[in-house]
């Protein structure tokens, strides 16, 4: 397999994965020392605006957040900003591993021009620049890979700052210890040295080939199914979706049925974690077995760890993994998105 890896990853997007964990740590001690806004007497809400690989790391962390937070806190992916984010009484954190995306720069713009409390967060390009010239915080760090690469600071670099500005009911320190311990614990069983029989990625990833995947999540999870989407589609090139639940039990069941004859192409997966509120879990299975039921292939994915954030993380990175393997299984490089990086440039034309 080391071959294999040297041929067609010169990059090194294992090294990117195997370096999560640590990516994590780093992230937190950053996020400890950048500067922050000026804080006003109370926030009411909260903007996490980002794209693509920067985007992931909000989603998880407001469905993480969500039991705990007494904030609305809204992931946007989009242009502008949504019409009730004016004042310094909003927080808007403008997140763009490049600093060059358009529609995190739009957004940016917007919530300096509406007077809102802003920190923008990139590795550099014209979001750190206008972030300098419009006097706000920018906080930025190191990381020379793919944005989806960098998914430990888009989720740890603005749980710090929630945290450093007192928007957290409770210490994050110690839960995202634990996390990334469990992490460190299940990768173990993940690198390519250990055998195919032993190693849950590479044996998910031989499910998978030549199947059209959809990942199933709910709650904390819910994001994890996207980044497991988004994953098998930039690695491995391949045709992935993602569904959550339980909304999909009021529209995707009815839709199992036809056409029959694409049935034995698709594979469904379903995350599970004792973390999951009772009746989503039970909605995990039993939706699970209706697709049995059907002649549908599937699979359920347990999460490690001993927490609703390493469940959320050990999947995540368990993810990764497939991904990776998957893209060696179709012989692709899993680090570059020509068809991406093309339609960015037909957009500029």
């Amino acid at each position: 397999m080391w071959e294999q890896i040297r041929t067609l990853d010169p990059q090194n997007m294992l090294g990117d994965i195997e370096n999560l964990p640590a990516q994590m740590e780093m992230a937190w001690e950053t996020g400890q020392v950048l500067p922050l806004p000026r804080r006003p007497k109370a926030f009411r809400g909260i903007v996490l605006a980002g794209m693509g690989g920067s985007a992931i790391g909000a989603d998880l962390l407001a469905s993480w957040l969500v039991a705990h937070l007494p904030l609305p806190v809204v992931v946007w992916r989009q242009y502008d900003l949504p019409a009730w984010a004016q004042g310094p009484e909003t927080l808007v954190v403008a997140s763009s591993h490049s600093g060059n995306t358009e529609e995190t720069l739009s957004a940016f713009r917007a919530a300096v021009e509406r007077g809102c409390t802003v920190v923008a967060m990139s590795t550099g390009g014209r979001l750190g620049q206008a972030a300098q010239e419009a006097g706000v915080p920018w906080w930025r760090f190191e990381h020379p890979g793919q944005p989806r690469a960098a998914v430990g600071f888009g989720f740890v670099l603005p749980l710090a700052l929630l945290h450093r500005l007192g928007l957290l009911p409770f210490d994050p320190t110690a839960p995202l210890r634990e996390t990334v311990a469990a992490m460190r614990d299940q990768q173990k069983r993940l690198e390519p040295d250990v055998p195919t029989v032993q190693n849950p990625a590479k044996r998910m990833a031989g499910q998978l080939m030549g199947r059209l995947v959809t990942v199933f999540g709910a709650q904390h999870l819910a994001p994890v199914a996207r980044r497991w989407k988004g994953q098998i589609n930039e690695l491995a090139k391949a045709w992935a979706q993602f569904e959550v639940l339980p909304e999909a039990d009021h529209n995707t069941l009815a839709g199992i049925h036809h056409p029959e004859a694409l049935h034995a192409t698709t594979i469904h997966l379903f995350l599970d974690a004792p973390s999951l509120h009772p009746r989503n879990r039970k909605r995990v299975h039993l939706t699970r077995q209706v697709f049995l039921e059907e002649g549908l292939n599937t699979d359920l994915i347990q999460a490690a760890g001993n927490s609703a954030l390493a469940h959320q993380w050990t999947l995540l990175h368990l993810g990764d993994y497939i991904a990776y393997y998957l893209a060696l299984h179709y012989q692709e490089d899993p680090t570059p998105v020509v068809s991406i990086q093309e339609f960015k440039k037909r957009m500029r034309e």
